[in-house]
């Protein structure tokens, strides 16, 4: 089984009036850093902030009214169970969304907000699917698959009838790559559309299972990453051919250019990404080669990220830039020392943020003392021209890895 353009097109005529047509914005500045024109598909403006409205949507409204009577269920522990659970309650279906028992309350809160019954199964998420599955049969469910489902993959793809109808002449078009419903889905209409437009998928390094599968190579996927909408272990059956027929090349992004990209995405362009939806752009980041001078189309997929995580993001960022520090100074433990130490940070500009006096539990001298000081800087260059500063004045002064 496959999808077609006309599958796409189908199913971008269902959802017309469910949805709004997600904008596709210009992005200069990221564009001028990788050396090329970047224009930025922006799913993560649906009301569950992430494609999977469209898959989910053409799903439910493909139902039969018997089924629609019976429910649906799916298995999903992110923006998959948000999107069926926002939709189903829309519509008046009644859904089920079956999560991992480890599920965060947050999440499980999210989808019963959303209108859903959630019910926690299984340690892993394959026990959840199984569970899912026989719920499923159990009760005569209709089971909605985040991406091996001809209907979700053909929804999914209108994002890229949009994308061309807004910016037609692209050169390249970079999609985000988990279980492949996304890529798999554009692919099929982009290439219907453009036989000449570049597809480049994008897997994060520590879940390349897509990338090893067309390779023929085992499976072996694990790890914490930033990138959980795209850490799937299993491709899909349906979107692996299709992804092998249609798509220029698969790559792989590290965790350190995902943080870098949700870091630009959130300074530069002032837009919240999830991990997967910043993988577009780190691959972009990651090889500015193979995209310079051309016109290129990412898509940012999701911005469902844990606001801690963006705000770790963001902090390491600065700490990336130069902009806070933490510096280790010594001084003599003498009254007025610390005052003396401080009153020069000021004149050289940093702005103190924390200070830790430390005698006991450093290995210093009796008379010594250390100071370990959290600033706001510039720069990377006033960092070094604060050291020097301290240097030249007596105090022997470190530049700190970690800030806190």
């Amino acid at each position: 089984m496959t999808i077609t353009v006309d599958d796409v097109r189908a199913a971008a005529a269902r959802i017309d009036g469910h949805l709004s047509h997600t904008p596709a914005v210009p992005a200069p500045r990221l564009g001028d850093m990788a050396g090329c024109r970047l224009h930025l598909k922006l799913e993560n403006q649906h009301a569950t902030s992430s494609f999977k409205e469209r898959g989910a949507l053409n799903k439910l409204l493909s139902l039969g009214e018997a089924e629609r009577r019976a429910g649906v269920i799916a298995m999903s522990a992110g923006n998959h169970a948000q999107a069926v659970a926002c939709h189903a309650t829309r519509l008046g279906i009644r859904s089920t969304i079956v999560m991992p028992s480890f599920t965060p309350f947050t999440k499980v809160e999210r989808t019963e907000n959303l209108g859903a019954t959630v019910e926690l199964h299984g340690e892993t998420l394959s026990e959840a699917a199984a569970f899912a599955h026989d719920l499923a049969a159990r009760d005569g469910l209709t089971f909605v698959h985040p991406y091996d489902d001809p209907l979700v993959a053909a929804g999914q793809g209108t994002a890229a009838l949009e994308f061309l109808a807004d910016v037609p002449d692209l050169d390249t078009l970079v999609i985000p790559i988990g279980g492949g419903g996304l890529i798999a889905g554009m692919a099929t209409a982009a290439k219907a559309l453009r036989p000449d437009l570049r597809i480049i998928g994008v897997q994060c390094s520590l879940y390349p299972s897509m990338r090893q599968a067309l390779a023929g190579q085992p499976i072996q996927c694990g790890g914490a990453t930033v990138a959980e909408g795209i850490a799937v272990k299993a491709p899909g059956a349906l979107t692996l051919p299709i992804i092998r027929a249609l798509v220029d090349e698969v790559v792989e992004v590290s965790e350190a250019r995902l943080e870098e990209a949700l870091y630009r995405l959130a300074t530069i362009q002032k837009l919240v990404a999830e991990g997967a939806g910043a993988a577009a752009l780190a691959a972009v980041f990651d090889d500015p080669e193979r995209f310079r001078g051309g016109k290129v189309g990412i898509v940012v997929s999701g911005g469902n990220i844990d606001s801690r995580i963006l705000a770790q993001v963001l902090m390491r960022g600065l700490v990336y830039e130069g902009r806070i520090v933490r510096l280790r100074i010594g001084i003599t433990d003498a009254p007025g020392a610390l005052a003396r130490v401080t009153r020069l940070l000021g004149e050289a500009g940093a702005n103190i943020v924390e200070v830790h006096h430390q005698r006991l539990f450093h290995n210093v001298p009796v008379k010594m003392a250390e100071v370990d000081v959290v600033l706001e800087t510039r720069n990377q260059a006033h960092v070094d021209a604060l050291i020097a500063r301290m240097k030249d004045a007596g105090y022997p002064t470190s530049l700190m890895v970690e800030v806190g």
